[in-house]
């Protein structure tokens, strides 16, 4: 969440409603997060150095504003080129890298973080296959209520395979406009 926060504060600075609003209005639909855990994020993103508050600047309330440091702007880029970790939620570290690329100055950078997202693609789908061939090969001589659950199992797998390949469609298409 702190890098997609650090993504939306690129745009200049942010009030915690102003975050809480652009994530009502579609980061919502790949990552939710209630307004704690955005005011949690914030706060730790500004006691790391990332982000810096002060009053706005039209405020009679005492509105706090958030703005992106150098230091934030690094750390943003650096998570953009980072590889994705196998184990992580790779679905929504995928939709935010996406969602922000745009924010990416450099298509050169654009470029390795589609490349960087095609490649966990390949590596997750190449596992998914294996697992199936594997799947199948001992499938081989099950009996009748042994077949009626593996076939339901294998339908899940079979799932995994036609996502990673309508994700790496969708990537190939979102790579053709970096």
């Amino acid at each position: 969440m702190q890098f997609v926060i650090l993504g939306l504060l690129l745009s200049g600075p942010l009030s915690l409603y102003d975050l809480q609003k652009r994530f009502a209005a579609g980061i919502s639909l790949f990552y939710s997060a209630s307004s704690g855990s955005i005011q949690r994020a914030l706060q730790h993103l500004a006691a790391d150095g990332a982000v810096v508050v002060a009053d706005a600047d039209d405020s009679r309330r005492g509105r706090k504003v958030h703005a992106i440091t150098d230091d934030g702007r690094q750390r943003w880029r650096a998570f953009m080129l980072a590889p994705i970790a196998d184990g992580t939620d790779a679905e929504t570290i995928v939709l935010a890298k996406v969602f922000l690329l745009g924010r990416l100055e450099s298509p050169e950078d654009r470029s390795a973080v589609v490349r960087g997202i095609r490649a966990h693609i390949d590596s997750s789908t190449g596992i998914l296959r294996a697992l199936a061939d594997d799947v199948d090969a001992r499938s081989a001589g099950l009996d009748d209520d042994a077949r009626r659950v593996f076939t339901f199992q294998r339908a899940t797998l079979d799932y995994g395979l036609r996502s990673h390949a309508l994700l790496r469609q969708w990537i190939d298409e979102v790579g053709g406009q970096a």
